[in-house]
């Protein structure tokens, strides 16, 4: 029987990749639902090709353009964050969660309550509320399977070990678009310059918050989350060529990592065929041409996210939810040309600070009221913030 498939933000590059495995293979494949933001036109061609049964734009003003584009096809048109929620209670077998940022995590969460199998690309999901994110899995039959190619990795690592075994997780990090610029112009960057990645092939949020590195940052968080990780045992090195994704290395001192060229139809596929593996349409690593890999050491001066990251983790409680609501925010200005690439980190730094007392604590039994609260909290406060400076 043909499997029943949501993918939530389908407009993006990992619901493209998505869609392109699912449309080599359709009759495998029966589609739920569609969601997107303001790409009406690409949303209502997946949708129509796809024969989706609803398709749900985020914007609640753009309902009449996506029902203006449906017309006749049989999709239903919905829109707005309870439009997507709904879409998310859906029975489905298995959900692409890749909506950027917070607002993934509800839908998310409403797809475990299913039992489906959630493939989770959205890491502000595990940042935010890892443990309640498992909890619903375990409560509901659901699967949590990591779409991150890094996590994806370190998940494919772990087949058939035994996590007493490891001794470090290693994730690696392209080093973004100013890897080798000159610390001092870095306060000079622009957005636009920001959003240009040496490798991969990704939307402008994640291309900047790579060049900044608060999206490795948050893949530090993550993977503490996702796999119980001592967060002493993460690290982080810089990879330029971007053909090793994780490293993990166990107590007898072997190293175990996952090559392959920067494709996210590699962790995709994966996810998608889980727990077999079939022929995907990605190329094959020429090692004799590849010649080399390098490695360096990440500087927490060029790149203090890190730095953020790992106070993140020693805090706990719902630090995480602070940690990414101020970064969405701090992005959020930078694109607006409001502060400077350096600001951003700065802006999450005093927000930490401010809020730790309040948002630092076990997180056990944290509810998503909780996590929206903090989330809350966090972006008054980084807006603030970002008043009281001159930049």
């Amino acid at each position: 029987m043909s499997r029943r498939i949501s993918i939530f933000g389908a407009t993006g590059s990992i619901g493209q990749n998505t869609i392109d495995l699912i449309a080599r293979d359709r009759d495998a494949y029966r589609v739920v639902a569609l969601t997107g933001g303001g790409n009406i036109a690409q949303l209502a061609q997946d949708a129509r090709a796809l024969s989706a049964e609803v398709a749900v734009t985020a914007q609640e003003d753009r309902l009449g353009d996506l029902r203006a584009a449906l017309a006749g096809s049989g999709v239903e048109a919905a829109a707005g964050r309870a439009a997507l929620v709904e879409a998310a209670s859906r029975p489905a077998d298995w959900v692409m969660s890749a909506i950027v940022g917070a607002a993934g995590l509800e839908p998310g969460l409403r797809a475990l309550q299913q039992g489906a199998t959630l493939a989770l690309a959205n890491k502000e999901s595990m940042v935010c509320a890892g443990p309640l994110m498992l909890r619903t899995a375990r409560a509901h039959g659901g699967q949590i399977l990591p779409v991150d190619s890094e996590h994806s990795a370190v998940f494919q690592a772990l087949i058939g070990e035994d996590l007493a075994a490891v001794e470090r997780v290693i994730i690696t990090a392209s080093g973004g678009a100013f890897r080798d610029w000159p610390l001092e112009e870095l306060v000079r960057a622009t957005p636009e310059q920001a959003a240009t990645h040496p490798n991969w092939s990704m939307g402008q949020r994640i291309t900047i918050d790579s060049a900044s590195m608060f999206n490795k940052a948050l893949e530090l968080i993550e993977t503490r989350e996702f796999f119980g990780m001592d967060p002493a045992k993460i690290e982080t090195v810089v990879h330029p060529e971007s053909m090793i994704h994780a490293l993990v290395g166990f107590t007898d001192g072997a190293l175990m990592a996952h090559v392959g060229p920067p494709d996210m139809r590699h962790a995709i596929g994966f996810a998608l065929h889980h727990p077999t593996r079939k022929p995907l349409p990605v190329d094959r690593l020429d090692l004799v041409k590849l010649g080399q890999l390098t490695f360096r050491d990440p500087c927490e001066t060029r790149w203090p996210a890190l730095r953020l990251a790992r106070e993140v983790m020693q805090a706990g409680g719902l630090m995480g939810a602070v940690f990414n609501a101020a970064k969405e925010r701090a992005l959020d200005a930078f694109i607006d040309h409001r502060i400077s690439f350096p600001g951003m980190a700065e802006v999450v730094e005093e927000v930490l600070v401010r809020l730790s007392s309040q948002a630092g604590h076990n997180a056990a039994g944290i509810t998503l009221d909780m996590v929206a609260e903090a989330d809350h909290l966090a972006r008054i406060e980084a807006d603030a913030v970002m008043q009281r400076k001159t930049w």
